[in-house]
């Protein structure tokens, strides 16, 4: 018997994906209807992909349409997939990969955008620091009273991160992130 392994007709034989796992920003426009957003999810847990951040909303009402936007990691071949799986799903109208247009136009990523809620409880030097480095961060405080801050701040998920670790040694308490709000520069729509 021969040792060499012989083609078994199955394309993923041919090819090694060998490039390395990259995060992507997908649109995605779906009618807003119960159920889309489950078979969206549902695409993914079932073939293992993972979802770093997920947003959802109605953003056009007389049409009935939805935007998700999705940020997931994998090689270009499994993220052509992915797209190519999501176009198939039946209420999906279009499925835009932003970091790939943003690419083609010579941008780094697409604008994206996320709002965290950021609570810190603390008196005294520590209330005060965290005060300053709010300010120092564009945070803007949503509630106080003599003991806490709930900031609010909005920006790149970098900025949120550094945000709150900066927060940790000073009180905090609790976070509450949207996800990425993202679309592409330019005059073009999705």
């Amino acid at each position: 018997m021969n040792a060499q392994l012989q083609p078994t007709g199955s394309a993923y034989f041919i090819a090694k994906d060998t490039a390395l796992p990259e995060s992507h920003t997908l649109s995605v426009l779906v009618d807003n209807e119960p159920g889309v957003l489950a078979r969206v999810i549902g695409l993914f847990s079932g073939r293992a992909y993972n979802i770093d951040s997920l947003t959802v909303s109605e953003t056009e009402h007389e049409q009935h349409l939805s935007r998700i936007t999705i940020q997931t990691r994998g090689t270009p071949h499994v993220l052509e997939q992915i797209k190519h799986q999501l176009e198939r799903i039946v209420p999906v109208h279009r499925v835009v990969d932003l970091t790939v247009v943003a690419r083609e136009r010579g941008q780094e990523r697409p604008l994206e955008r996320e709002l965290a809620l950021v609570k810190v409880a603390g008196k005294g030097e520590e209330r005060v620091e965290a005060l300053r480095l709010a300010e120092a961060f564009h945070a803007k405080v949503s509630d106080a009273t003599t003991e806490h801050f709930i900031f609010e701040i909005t920006g790149k998920s970098t900025k949120i991160d550094q945000f709150i670790a900066i927060m940790k040694p000073l009180g905090l308490i609790e976070i509450c992130r949207t996800g990425i709000a993202a679309m592409n520069r330019g005059p073009e729509g999705m």
